[in-house]
């Protein structure tokens, strides 16, 4: 577990880093894409409305409280945020993606949240030379494309799979598991990698459909139950993974669901029902939220009304790394992009440096386990890396 002192310092360095330096003036469109960066944009690419909105209105809302301490810190040369709602759909990413790409204002991109559309779009914004950093699509094929333009702020699938399965095993110590996922980029490709750690121990396997396409399990509840398995693991997102919590409940499977970050959120507990979600066990290549450095759960809390969610962290740090470089004169998307590649430095969530492909560095990565206790889902504890 990091310790509470790092935080604090990590946190410390992070506001100088983005405050620092003297405030200017404002300027003209042209100088937005190449001047002093007053009036520039970052924008937000994630799912705002829909079935898979709750992570992204948590990613969302600390890019806004970045973007906010920013301009409060830099009155005479704000950056604006603009948000691209892609309601999670890989179908409206290259739309999305284009948008930005002819908005000659938006130097950087938080996003894509989720793996479908990040596949869609990074091609896009690697051929436009415009940076994104995703602070939670994790599938790792996306580190692999070759775009020069992708930065990943958390863990991938490679990390966050063998973890989940590891811990079904050592703490769940279950012999028969039963792996469901709902075929979309991320979910699949974690099932695969929790597979391969489980080996023989998985007894059956099933796939579902996602992105709110699917709301009766009756087939797979039969299947699972028959198989009297001792956990369930489920790839996918919290809506399909709530419906299939409550309806294996039902059918009296008391085995434990395991899912991945997709599905860690509240609003899991709202689809499955508080009694039939209780001791789901939920993980994420990411620290808890509330426990991030410095002052970050205080002002999240104020500005937003709620407590910070799953990557709220992470995407607030993303969008700092951003707005480091637009404050350092980094304004044109070719400078940006050379800034993040070369960034070193700490956040409220993590030390940032990136690797090969985009990749954060292994050293930063950690894994935790959460668990969905009297109605909230609550850190468990930190993953052991194998």
């Amino acid at each position: 577990m990091r310790q509470k002192l790092a935080r604090v310092i990590g946190g410390v360095a992070m506001l100088a880093l983005v405050a620092g330096g003297t405030a200017c003036s404002s300027g003209s469109d042209d100088e937005a894409s190449g001047g002093d960066g007053c009036g520039s944009k970052i924008a937000f690419f994630g799912a705002l409305t829909g079935s898979s909105a709750a992570l992204g209105i948590n990613e969302k809302n600390g890019v806004k409280l970045a973007v906010e301490k920013y301009n409060k810190e830099n009155a005479d040369c704000k950056v604006e945020l603009a948000e691209l709602d892609s309601q999670g759909s890989p179908d409206q990413a290259p739309g999305l993606a284009q948008k930005a790409i002819d908005d000659a204002k938006i130097l950087g991109i938080i996003g894509p949240a989720y793996s479908g559309e990040s596949e869609a779009a990074g091609p896009l914004f690697s051929e436009a030379g415009l940076v994104t950093i995703t602070p939670s699509a994790t599938r790792p094929s996306l580190a692999q494309q070759g775009w020069k333009t992708f930065f990943r702020a958390v863990g991938n699938d490679l990390s966050q799979g063998p973890a989940a399965g590891t811990y079904i095993k050592n703490v769940l110590k279950a012999d028969k598991v039963y792996v469901i996922d709902d075929q979309s980029a991320y979910g699949a490709g974690l099932a695969d990698e929790v597979k391969k750690v489980l080996g023989s121990a998985v007894v059956g396997s099933d796939k579902v459909q996602g992105e709110g396409k699917q709301t009766e399990f009756s087939g797979v509840v039969t299947k699972v139950k028959a198989a009297n398995v001792k956990a369930v693991f489920f790839g996918g997102y919290y809506q399909e993974a709530g419906l299939i919590r409550k309806q294996l409940t039902a059918a009296g499977v008391t085995a434990p669901l395991v899912a991945g970050d997709g599905t860690n959120d509240p609003a899991y507990i709202t689809s499955a029902g508080a009694a039939a979600a209780e001791g789901t066990i939920l993980t994420c290549p990411c620290a808890p939220a509330a426990e991030a450095r410095g002052t970050f759960v205080e002002e999240f809390k104020a500005l937003n009304g709620a407590d910070p969610g799953t990557y709220s962290d992470t995407a607030y740090d993303a969008a700092n790394i951003l707005l480091a470089g637009i404050k350092a004169k980094k304004t044109t998307r070719a400078d940006l992009l050379e800034f993040v590649k070369s960034y070193d430095g700490e956040g409220v969530a993590s030390k940032y440096k990136f690797v090969e492909g985009g990749e954060l560095d292994p050293a930063q990565v950690v894994v935790w386990a959460f668990k969905v206790q009297g109605g909230k889902v609550v850190p468990d504890q930190e993953i052991p890396k194998s």
